[in-house]
């Protein structure tokens, strides 16, 4: 156990500390040597419940979740949203209690509403029931699990036996796309600028408003957050590029023209990654529009793309966050 570690939830990553990230990163690190092994699970969480609240769609969040869950050998619980008494009108929070009734240890939530797992976790502790909630993307606020995810991926592509956070110091980072709407942006300038990293910011203005000049840790230690509105300048002597998923429903709400005009101008290609550093990286949380935000070869150069070690990472880093919690409990 890691007595080091005190956050009962995760929720969002905009107070963390150094040491915090390190501790993840280090155990996410223990995990996927664990999941390199012909017998990929630990009894680390058994006898432990852990309930998945999804409430949006979601493909690789939930599966690496639940797999994570899985390799622990905690107990699973689904819930569907459609099938379930939502339709009959039961609100979020009695949902909750329900799955809190059948011994839920940890409740991992998605909505698409900004606050809901927050508002959950301070209802689990009003009733002091002990219950650890894990933001797992909630509307336009954060996406901490895919932001520490990205954290380790890049970590470990620099120093794979000790992958740490001091490794992204003064590293240029490119964040590419819709940042406005994007929660995974939002977390992922805590984690880098908290690393030291240097985040430039690229997309139309409708996409990327003045405001994010200013979002960034007021720390000495922490890298600076840019702005542009013209990719190349945030290109030029990137280290590495994560460009975002471009939400289609965006263009109902006439913030973009059309895709091929957003691809001709912010689409990541082979020809601007002559902008970056020889040795870029490129980064996608996923699902990609292909030939939208990145193009389909580049995206499928394993030299280049760091797409599949992310989804790889994914369930290490939630392997991570859900024993590092559910150990806690155990403290408790």
């Amino acid at each position: 156990m890691n007595r080091s570690w005190t956050r009962s939830h995760i929720l969002g990553l905009a107070d963390w500390s150094a040491h915090e990230y390190n501790i993840v990163l280090k155990t996410a690190s223990s995990f996927r040597e664990v999941l390199a092994r012909r017998t990929k699970k630990v009894p680390a969480l058994q006898g432990q419940v852990i309930t998945t609240l999804f409430f949006e769609p979601s493909t690789r969040t939930r599966s690496s979740f639940e797999l994570a869950a899985k390799r622990l050998s905690a107990d699973l619980l689904n819930f569907a949203p459609g099938s379930s008494s939502l339709t009959k009108g039961e609100t979020i929070l009695d949902t909750a209690k329900t799955y809190l009734a059948m011994g839920t240890d940890i409740m991992v939530i998605r909505h698409q509403q900004s606050g809901v797992p927050h508002a959950i976790a301070a209802e689990m502790d009003r009733l002091g029931t002990g219950v650890s909630i894990l933001n797992a993307g909630d509307g336009q606020h954060e996406h901490p699990s895919q932001a520490l995810l990205d954290l380790f991926t890049l970590c470990s592509l620099i120093d794979s036996e000790n992958p740490h956070l001091e490794l992204l110091k003064e590293k240029k980072i490119a964040i590419v796309g819709d940042i406005l709407h994007s929660r995974v942006a939002r977390s992922n300038i805590w984690s880098l600028t908290a690393a030291g990293a240097n985040v430039h910011l690229a997309g139309p203005p409708t996409l990327l408003p003045e405001l994010f000049a200013n979002f960034r840790l007021d720390e000495p230690s922490s890298g600076l957050v840019k702005l542009h509105w013209d990719l190349e300048s945030a290109l030029i002597e990137a280290d590495f590029v994560m460009t975002l998923r471009l939400q289609k429903e965006r263009m109902t709400d006439q913030l973009l023209p059309s895709l091929r005009e957003y691809h001709q101008y912010y689409g990541i290609t082979r020809e601007r990654l002559a902008y970056c550093k020889p040795d870029v990286k490129v980064l996608h949380p996923g699902p990609v529009n292909r030939g939208v935000e990145i193009s389909s070869e580049l995206m499928d150069d394993s030299k280049i793309s760091l797409i599949s070690a992310q989804v790889t990472s994914g369930v290490a880093v939630r392997m991570a966050l859900l024993y590092l919690i559910g150990t806690l409990r155990d403290e408790d």
